[in-house]
């Protein structure tokens, strides 16, 4: 029997800004990517040090998912939650940085710390150890944001059963430029967001 499903939460992160919910809860003034993901790491009191090890993309997936999760996940209990994310570069950006450690033959220096985050879906590993998920997660590569595909397939999941709640979104990071846009879904009636798809708040 197929059960509705109903967006809970919100966030977005660009240009230097966190919007949670559709209000403003952190912005600074126009700095690269590193400076504003530390600077929103303290804001918000974020005890996690493996976050200044993380690549762009993990750190921006870890943000976003932070702000939602943290106040729906216990260390106490298991968290029943799927990670469904996508983006248009891969990890691109991480690609980059690693090929030209590998490709000056006279400082030649493959890093495996960079190398460690030259695949997507690694953010979602990072989530995951940060909130104890042992759900099912998956990245996808889109040309642009697909939301008809993550609203779809985030339903299956939990009209299965695989997972009591989704966090699902998009997640771009390249040459310092950056959108992260996630929501968590779940059957558990919420009125907050009845008339609002994933798509009408992607583009609000």
């Amino acid at each position: 029997m197929t059960q509705n499903t109903y967006i809970h939460s919100y966030i977005k992160i660009e240009n230097n800004e966190i919007v949670l919910d559709g209000e403003t809860i952190f912005k600074i003034e126009p700095t690269d990517f590193g400076d504003f993901s530390k600077q929103a790491y303290r804001n918000f009191e974020m005890q996690y040090p493996k976050f200044f090890k993380m690549d762009a993309l993990s750190k921006l997936a870890f943000l976003g998912a932070e702000l939602l999760l943290s106040p729906i996940t216990s260390s106490e209990a298991e968290n029943n939650i799927a990670l469904v994310l996508a983006n248009k570069s891969s990890s691109l950006d991480t690609d980059v940085k690693y090929q030209e450690s590998i490709s000056d033959k006279e400082n030649y220096f493959p890093s495996p710390a960079v190398f460690v985050y030259t695949l997507p879906n690694i953010c979602l590993g990072e989530i995951s150890i940060r909130h104890q998920l042992k759900s099912e997660n998956s990245f996808f590569i889109f040309e642009a944001f697909n939301p008809e595909f993550m609203s779809n397939y985030s339903n299956i999941l939990l009209n299965s059963n695989k997972a009591d709640t989704v966090l699902c979104g998009w997640v771009e990071f390249f040459n310092d430029s950056y959108k992260a846009f996630l929501c968590t879904i779940s059957s558990k009636e919420n009125t907050k967001y009845t008339n609002e798809t994933i798509n009408t708040l992607y583009i609000k």
